[in-house]
């Protein structure tokens, strides 16, 4: 099956769009309710940190964002070229590390470890080139720019 356009242009073309999500506090401390309108998920604390564990942390919203794009991209440039994929899982980590900056003073540095479990017949440069496009997604591609981010009442 032939594709007018590469997994990427699909990806950047939704880019061009804003996308717009709701979040709202729910009566259960710290549950929130996520909605994109069409889609409706729970957010919230685990119990430790005061929270019912309800649905998943914010953290693991964000890394289930960055491993979604990410497989979609791998499987639409593997569409693209033709390649089969037999299975294709990603598990992700965050930590936060401490290191020295060029001034000398430490910093704190988040870490996202993305580990990559990809079945198919694939020669050696084929699989690489499969895990190099994991780190072209726009969600990838937005974590590692500069971001802007403004907070305003509505």
């Amino acid at each position: 099956m032939k594709y007018p356009i590469s997994g990427i242009e699909l990806l950047t073309k939704g880019l061009e769009m804003a996308k717009h999500v709701t979040v709202t506090l729910k009566n259960e401390n710290y549950e929130t309710a996520l909605t994109n309108g069409r889609h409706y998920l729970t957010g919230d604390e685990p119990v430790d940190l005061g929270g019912g564990d309800r649905g998943p942390a914010p953290y693991e919203l964000l890394l289930m964002s960055l491993g979604s794009c990410s497989v979609v991209t791998m499987k639409m440039y593997a569409q693209r070229k033709g390649y089969e994929i037999e299975h294709l899982e990603m598990k992700l980590t965050h930590h936060k590390e401490t290191r020295d900056s060029d001034s000398g003073t430490s910093v704190k540095v988040d870490v996202i470890h993305k580990k990559v479990q990809l079945k198919g017949n694939f020669t050696q440069e084929q699989r690489e080139r499969i895990l190099q496009i994991s780190s072209m997604c726009p969600v990838h591609r937005i974590l590692e720019s500069a971001i802007e981010i403004k907070t305003e009442f509505a």
